[in-house]
C-alpha cells in the first residue's frame, strides 16, 4: 500500500509591500507587542514585575518540574536512537550529493560559539565550584561539601547541566528544522518541523502561534545568557580597570551596578546589531572563529598555570561516572514537599514548631549546621535526636528545591535558547547526515564542555581544596569567579594582559549570541527567508536591548527578573519540541517506508 506524499506545501503569507515587505505581519506583529508589554511592564511597574515574575516562576516549577526534567532525558535517547538506527543515520540534510556549506573548523567554531560561549565563560569555573558546595550528594547528607569526596557529584551534575542533555535540546530543534528544509524544500522556520503533525493547519493560527512561541522564546534565552555576559564583563572590566561607579561597592567581590551593566549592554548590543547586518557568512563566521581562537588560549593559560593534573584525572573520572549514571540522572525528578507532609513525620514535641523547622530544614542552600543555628531559643531546646529527624524529614525539599534552582533553571534556559541555536544550527548544517549532525552537534561540543569544567573549574576546586585560596574563590560573585581564579594563579602584567583576553572573548561571544539570535528572529517572522530587512534586524536588536535592561533595572540590576520570565516562557516551547521529536519521527518512518516502495517498484519493473 503506497503512502500519501508528505505536506509540503507550506504557505506562510508575507507583506508584499510596504514596511514589512517580506515578513509575516501576525508573527511580527504579536511579537513585538508581547516584547514591548513586558518591557513597558517592567519599566512602569519594576518592583511589580519582578514580585509578579518570582510567584509565577514558583508556581511553575511546583506544576513541571518533572514535566522539564523528563522531557530533557527523553530528548537525548531519541536522538540517541535515531542515529545508531543504520537508515535513519544515513539520512541526508539534503540532496544524496549535498556537500557542507562551512569546513569542520568552522561549522564547530559558530556551533560552539552560539550555543554555549558565554555560558562556558560564566560557568566554566563558577559552576563546579557551586556544584562542590552543593548537590544532591551532598544535600541529602551522604558526603560533606567542599570535601574530596563532593567532587565526583560536583562533577557528575557539572556534565550533566552542560552535556550531552543539553545538547540534545539544541539538536531537537536543530535537526527537525535541518531535516524539512533541506530534505523537503521546505522554509527554514519553527512550524515546519511540526507540518506531519498540523498538515495543512500549520498554514493558519496554529502555524502562527508556533512561530512567535519561537520568537518569545528566543528573546528570553538570549536575554538571559547576555544579562549574565554583560554581568561578568563589568566584572573583568572593574578588576581591571578599578573604576567605581561599574560596580555597588569599592570591594573587588561587589556586584555590578546597574549603571555598570546598563553600559555594558548598550556597547554589545550596538556591536551585535552591527554584525547582525553584515549577516552569517561574514560577521558571526568570523567572531566566532576569533571565539574558537581566543577560547583556547584562555584553555592552555589554565593548562600551563593551574592544576592540569587534577584536571585530567577528573575529567577521566568524571566521564565515567556520568555516563555510568545516564539513565538516572536523565529521569531523576523530585517533587516538592508541602508542610503537612513534613509535619506528619515529625515527633509530636516539634509539631508547635513545624513553620520554623520546615522552613531550614528544606533549604538546599544551607547546611545542617545553619539549619541548627537558625533556630529560635524555644526551638533550639528540642532534643538533638529530634532535631535531627526534623532536618531528616526535610531531605525531599531539599532534593527538590535543590533541582528546581540548578537543572530544571539549566534545562528551561536551553529550551528557551533553542530556537534560536536550533535554527541557526540547522542553518549552517545543510549537506551533513544526521549521524554526523547529531553526533557533531551533541557528542564533540559536549567533549570540549566537559574539558572546559575540569580545567578551568578543576583548577578552582583545587586551589580551595588545598587552601591556596584562602576562600577567595568561593567568596566571589558568579560573574567574578573567573577573574578571581586567574589572579590566585597568575600575577603581574601577565593577569592583565588575560584579564583583557577573557573580557574580549565575553564581548565576543556576547555579540555572536546576540547578532545569531536577531538574526534569527528575523528569519522566523519572515516565514524562514534568510534575506531579511536590515532595518527590521536594527530594530529588534533595538527591543533585544530594551527587553534585557528592563529587566535587570526591574530585578534591581540583579538577573532575577531577566531568569524568572525565561523559566516561564520556555515552558510552551517545551511542548513544542516535545511535538517536534513526535513529528520527526513520524516524517523519518514515513520517508522510509516511501523510499522502500520505490525500490520495490524499481524492482519489479525490471
Amino acid at each position: 500500500m503506497s503512502l500519501e506524499e508528505p505536506f509540503t506545501d507550506l504557505k506562510i503569507e508575507t507583506q508584499s509591500s510596504g514596511f514589512y515587505k517580506g515578513y509575516s505581519l501576525p508573527i511580527a506583529l504579536v511579537s513585538k507587542l508581547s516584547v514591548s508589554l513586558l518591557v513597558l511592564w517592567a519599566l512602569v511597574w519594576p518592583f511589580s514585575a519582578n514580585d509578579t515574575l518570582r510567584s509565577w516562576k514558583s508556581g511553575l516549577l511546583i506544576e513541571f518540574n518533572t514535566f522539564y526534567d523528563v522531557s530533557v532525558g527523553l530528548f537525548a535517547f531519541f536522538l540517541l536512537l535515531i542515529a545508531l538506527i543504520p537508515a535513519t543515520g544515513r539520512m541526508r540534510l539534503g540532496a544524496e550529493d549535498e556537500q557542507p556549506e562551512f569546513s569542520n573548523f568552522s561549522w564547530f567554531s559558530m556551533m560552539f560559539g552560539a550555543g554555549l560561549g558565554v555560558g562556558l565563560m560564566v560557568y566554566a569555573t563558577a559552576e563546579p565550584l557551586g556544584l562542590w558546595e552543593t548537590n544532591p550528594l551532598t544535600v541529602s547528607g551522604e558526603v560533606a561539601p567542599r570535601s574530596e569526596e563532593a567532587i565526583e557529584g560536583a562533577y557528575r551534575y557539572t556534565f550533566l547541566h552542560t552535556g550531552f542533555h543539553a545538547w540534545a535540546i539544541y539538536v531537537v530543534t536543530g535537526l527537525s528544522l535541518a531535516y524539512y528544509a533541506y530534505t523537503r524544500d521546505m522554509p527554514l522556520t519553527i512550524r515546519a518541523a511540526l507540518t506531519p503533525l498540523l498538515g495543512e493547519y500549520a498554514n493558519g493560527v496554529a502555524g502562527h502561534v508556533i512561530d512567535i512561541l519561537g520568537v518569545v522564546a528566543t528573546i528570553l534565552g538570549v536575554a538571559v545568557t547576555i544579562g549574565y555576559g554583560v554581568s561578568q564583563l563589568v566584572d573583568g572590566a572593574f578588576l581591571i580597570t578599578g573604576m567605581q561607579w561599574l560596580v555597588d561597592s569599592a570591594e573587588a567581590t561587589a556586584n555590578p551596578s546597574t549603571a555598570g551593566l546598563i553600559a555594558a549592554l548598550a556597547l554589545v548590543m550596538m556591536m551585535s546589531t552591527l554584525s547582525a547586518v553584515s549577516g552569517v557568512g561574514r560577521g558571526v563566521k568570523y567572531l566566532s572563529n576569533i571565539n574558537l581562537v581566543l577560547s583556547l588560549v584562555l584553555l592552555a593559560v589554565f593548562i600551563v598555570f593551574g592544576s592540569f593534573s587534577f584536571a585530567v584525572t577528573t575529567y577521566a573520572a568524571a566521564l565515567v561516572d556520568y555516563i555510568a549514571n545516564f539513565i538516572p540522572l536523565s529521569f531523576q525528578a523530585y517533587s516538592p514537599m508541602s508542610k503537612a507532609e513534613f509535619a506528619s513525620v515529625l515527633p509530636a514535641e516539634a509539631v508547635p514548631f513545624v513553620g520554623e523547622l520546615f522552613t531550614g530544614a528544606t533549604d538546599a542552600w544551607g547546611t545542617k549546621e545553619t539549619f541548627l543555628d537558625g533556630l529560635s531559643a524555644d526551638a533550639a531546646s528540642l532534643s538533638d535526636e529530634t532535631k535531627a529527624v526534623a532536618y531528616e524529614a526535610g531531605t525531599q525539599g531539599r532534593l527538590f528545591e535543590w533541582q528546581a534552582g540548578w537543572t530544571t533553571f539549566y534545562w528551561a534556559w536551553w529550551i528557551a535558547f533553542s530556537p534560536f541555536v536550533g535554527l541557526f544550527l540547522a542553518r549552517i548544517s545543510k549537506g551533513r547526515t544526521v549521524r554526523e549532525f547529531i553526533i557533531g552537534a551533541v557528542v564533540a561540543p559536549s567533549l570540549v564542555c566537559f574539558a572546559w569544567m575540569t580545567i578551568l573549574g578543576g583548577s578552582a576546586i583545587d586551589l580551595e581544596l588545598n587552601g591556596g585560596a584562602n576562600g577567595a574563590i568561593l567568596a566571589a560573585s558568579t560573574t567574578a569567579t573567573l577573574f578571581v581564579t586567574l589572579g590566585e594563579m597568575i600575577s603581574g602584567h601577565f593577569l592583565t594582559i588575560i584579564s583583557i583576553m577573557c573580557v574580549l572573548l565575553t564581548m565576543t561571544f556576547l555579540v555572536t549570541s546576540a547578532d545569531s539570535g536577531i538574526l534569527v528572529m528575523n528569519t522566523i517572522m519572515s516565514g524562514g527567508s534568510e534575506d531579511t530587512g536590515l532595518v527590521h534586524r536594527v530594530i529588534w536588536g533595538v527591543l533585544l536591548t530594551l527587553v534585557i535592561g528592563t529587566l535587570l533595572i526591574a530585578g534591581g540590576g540583579g538577573l532575577e527578573a531577566l531568569t524568572n520570565s525565561m523559566i516561564i516562557g520556555a515552558l510552551p516551547f517545551s511542548v513544542v519540541l516535545l511535538l517536534m521529536c513526535v513529528s520527526l519521527a513520524k516524517a523519518m518512518i514515513n520517508d522510509l517506508r516511501r523510499s522502500s516502495n520505490e525500490e520495490h517498484s524499481d524492482t519489479s519493473s525490471n
